[in-house]
């Protein structure tokens, strides 16, 4: 759940969220912008009951971070079997063909108060783009994801038992295109 925004913005619409998020940190921070129950877990296996839940939402590229296919295939599963039939299932991913044709190499900015070094590059096999940060001080941070087009995680989704629905290439709902900065696919569990 990160830093709690979207379980938030759920709570005020009279919805009954829970977060789940790996990183304690986020969760403390959470927990200063929500009510709902927060959950510290490794999305690889989830403490969520099976067929409980309406809606499970994936969002800011939170997945591709294994090294396997299997493992994301895996994940995909946990967070779909959470789901109750007909409930819906919604990822946001980073559309794979944008990032190859805008990825920025190097840039240099401010984080935090500090100058930061980051650098991007896709990997020589084309599965992964990685990000590394460089601080003044000495820190440095990677971060590694798995590119898939649309097509493979709408396979991977039917390979689960959900259905898209909805396609789109923006948070302000334009359709899905090859030039669209993001993938939203929106599908419903049979």
């Amino acid at each position: 759940c990160g830093a709690g925004r979207h379980a938030r913005a759920l709570e005020t619409r009279g919805t009954r969220p829970v977060g789940l998020d790996l990183s304690w940190p986020l969760l403390v921070r959470a927990r200063q912008q929500t009510t709902a129950p927060l959950v510290r877990a490794d999305m690889r296996a989830l403490p969520v009951r099976p067929g409980t839940m309406d809606l499970t939402l994936n969002l800011f590229t939170s997945f591709g971070y294994f090294e396997s296919d299997a493992e994301h295939a895996r994940v995909l599963g946990e967070m779909v079997g959470t789901l109750r039939p007909g409930g819906w299932f919604v990822i946001d991913f980073l559309n794979q063909q944008f990032v190859r044709e805008t990825l920025v190499r190097e840039e240099d900015t401010t984080l935090g108060g500090h100058q930061v070094r980051i650098s991007r590059h896709i990997t020589p096999d084309g599965r992964f783009v990685v990000k590394t940060i460089a601080t003044d001080d000495g820190k440095h941070f990677l971060e590694r994801v798995r590119l898939f087009s649309a097509a493979q995680l709408e396979r991977m989704m039917r390979a689960e038992g959900v259905h898209t629905r909805h396609r789109f290439g923006a948070f302000d709902g334009t359709p899905l295109t090859a030039a669209s900065p993001r993938v939203i696919l929106m599908g419903q569990r049979a």
